[in-house]
């Protein structure tokens, strides 16, 4: 695993997430999420292999599992990069970030955003630069925003975000966006980083061609080229073997021409498509909270 530096943290943070959508309560979000036991052993098995950034959500109902792997892995809270969401429902519930620290069991996490650009979002953001100020989130960040959503939150945000969440993979490279982001210094960290599984993507001649000449597989090529993009890149999974996989992409470099050759590869399509209409029912969803 490679470390480094990584948003208001001293700590050496590893270069690849743990993205925790699957751990939790089965039938919560998704059917095929992990129970709790099964989330909490995946979780101590990154530990292990020296994974130290894990990422969730209110939403996925899992803050507790995964506060009580990290817990009782024995590490000490400080060297853990922990990030967490605050859901829709919550954006105007004043207690939501101490409600959140404690499902999770510390007093303070890494990197807080607001989930969804959904109902009073803005309320949202402003709850986390009070969580900034007040040192109970030492980063703070948006998740899915684009576009109009993008614009608003530059007239109105008291305090730049320091990373966003976003789809981003070979075919869909948020060109456009990273202009944004690259004016502000606001950090990339792309979900659905493989695209969502997409066998077209996975079986690009350049994938099969890079993977047979470094002894990859396509999947660990696409995971090093988002590393050399920049991005903090989060491969939800699991899969124990899967998370182990994963690490193994730092004992080789792409070349700048090969970067080139991916790049050729963006169709600026995404695999997700959020409406207006989903953004209503976000806003007016509320997670059955562990107890």
């Amino acid at each position: 695993m490679e470390y480094g530096k990584l948003g208001n943290t001293d700590i050496e943070v590893s270069k690849l997430c743990v993205g925790c959508m699957s751990f939790g309560k089965a039938g919560t979000m998704h059917d095929w999420t992990l129970d709790e036991a099964e989330s909490e052993n995946v979780i101590k098995h990154a530990l292990d292999l020296g994974y130290n950034f894990f990422d969730t959500a209110n939403a996925y109902v899992n803050e507790r599992a995964v506060g009580r792997a990290i817990k009782d892995s024995g590490i000490d809270r400080k060297n853990i990069f922990l990030s967490t969401k605050i859901w829709a429902s919550e954006y105007e519930n004043e207690n939501a970030v101490e409600e959140t620290l404690e499902r999770l069991g510390v007093d303070y996490v890494d990197l807080l955003y607001i989930h969804q650009p959904a109902g009073n979002w803005l309320a949202g953001y402003r709850m986390l630069e009070k969580a900034y100020r007040e040192g109970k989130a030492k980063s703070i960040g948006i998740s899915n925003f684009e576009g109009k959503y993008m614009e608003e939150l530059e007239t109105k945000r008291e305090i730049v975000p320091q990373f966003i969440q976003v789809e981003a993979h070979p075919y869909f490279t948020q060109k456009e966006l990273r202009v944004t982001l690259d004016k502000y210094g606001i950090k990339l960290m792309s979900w659905y980083p493989l695209g969502h599984g997409d066998t077209a993507l996975m079986n690009e001649l350049v994938f099969a061609g890079l993977g047979k000449k470094y002894g990859k597989t396509p999947a660990q090529v696409i995971l090093r080229w988002h590393t050399q993009m920049g991005f903090v890149v989060i491969p939800g999974s699991k899969n124990a073997e899967h998370i182990k996989d994963n690490m193994d992409i730092f004992d080789f470099t792409l070349t700048d021409e090969e970067m080139e050759q991916i790049a050729k590869l963006d169709k600026n399509e995404r695999y997700y498509h959020r409406t207006d209409e989903q953004l209503v029912q976000f806003a007016n969803w509320k997670p059955e909270f562990e107890k």
